[in-house]
């Protein structure tokens, strides 16, 4: 059976056992390399923060509904899209890892890897025309997925770019990860049958929490934890600067220039001593401070949700998930 980040919560992990059925169903091909590369990457790992927050959020409404197997099909379509924005991110940054374990196109080849990203678009599209062919919610699918891209094209605007502002950060975090959480719990709720008032809250609480998530992200970094599967410095060699970075740019920037100006030609001394600039002048430390705005954001509009029950689940969750940084 497979492990969740959520495996300590039955109810949910029960549920995203039911998702991970659906996702191999849904990645099941003919062309033996895809099939290959589709079940290492469905096998490496993946925590179905997604899926297990429009789970939450869909028992917020504290309604019976009617069709469970759609809100299923929901959640998996939720992951699937994350799953296949994670190759085609692995491709564009050339990374030999995803999850701790070898990236998909590192191990099969990058054009395995562009078919198979797009093969889970496919899966993707199929699972929205069966649970919302005639839902408003088909085209918040695709406009989250417009958001995902304009977030992604705007960070690889921004590689190497001295002046980049906070604002630009802000917008790529707002699209390439905060869109697919702010949809999660959105339309978790819409299909839960919950309020508009209540659905609207849940949007807000999914982009806090995937605007600290990503910040938390970034701060790994710089500081890195091997059990957490998030390679050090692997941002910055892509010329990926972060909200760390960013912030010690604003005043620290002769000091840091010099080495950023390398670009590709970094060496690892060279980004090491980034590193060493920005966890001395604070970088890290105020991003955590912002990252814990953005959290306790969250956690006060949780606190409005109706279900008493789902509410303290969520809190619990949320904490887990925003506080793996010290």
């Amino acid at each position: 059976m497979k492990q969740h980040f959520f495996h300590a919560y039955p109810a949910i992990d029960h549920a995203l056992n039911e998702v991970n059925q659906i996702i191999n169903s849904q990645i099941t091909i003919k062309n033996t390399s895809l099939h290959e590369a589709l079940q290492h990457m469905a096998s490496n790992g993946g925590k179905y923060l997604r899926p297990a927050f429009f789970l939450l959020f869909a028992d917020i409404g504290n309604k019976k509904v009617d069709d469970r197997s759609r809100l299923i099909k929901i959640a998996a379509s939720l992951e699937i899209l994350h799953m296949a924005t994670l190759i085609h991110d692995d491709i564009i940054d050339d990374s030999p890892k995803r999850r701790g374990a070898v990236s998909i196109q590192a191990a099969f080849g990058k054009d395995t890897a562009v078919y198979s990203g797009d093969f889970l678009f496919t899966a993707f599209f199929s699972l929205l025309v069966e649970t919302m062919a005639t839902s408003p919610y088909l085209a918040r699918n695709a406009q989250t997925m417009r958001k995902i891209l304009t977030g992604e094209l705007g960070q690889m605007a921004n590689r190497f770019d001295l002046n980049q502002s906070l604002l630009d950060y802000y917008r790529n975090v707002n699209g390439k990860t905060a869109a697919l959480f702010s949809l999660a719990a959105e339309e978790g709720a819409h299909f839960g049958c919950s309020s508009h008032h209540t659905t609207v809250l849940a949007k807000r609480i999914g982009q806090n929490i995937g605007i600290s998530f990503q910040i938390l992200d970034d701060i790994l970094d710089y500081s890195g934890d091997a059990r957490l599967n998030k390679p050090v410095l692997e941002d910055l060699a892509t010329g990926v600067y972060s909200l760390p970075l960013l912030l010690t740019l604003q005043n620290h920037r002769d000091e840091l220039k010099p080495f950023l100006a390398k670009k590709r030609q970094m060496t690892i001394a060279d980004m090491e001593q980034v590193q060493r600039l920005v966890i001395n002048y604070g970088g890290v430390t105020k991003a955590q401070e912002i990252a814990r705005k953005f959290t306790q954001k969250a956690q006060s509009e949780i606190q409005k949700l109706p279900n008493s029950r789902t509410r303290r689940l969520l809190t619990l969750m949320a904490n887990k998930l925003l506080t793996r940084v010290n």
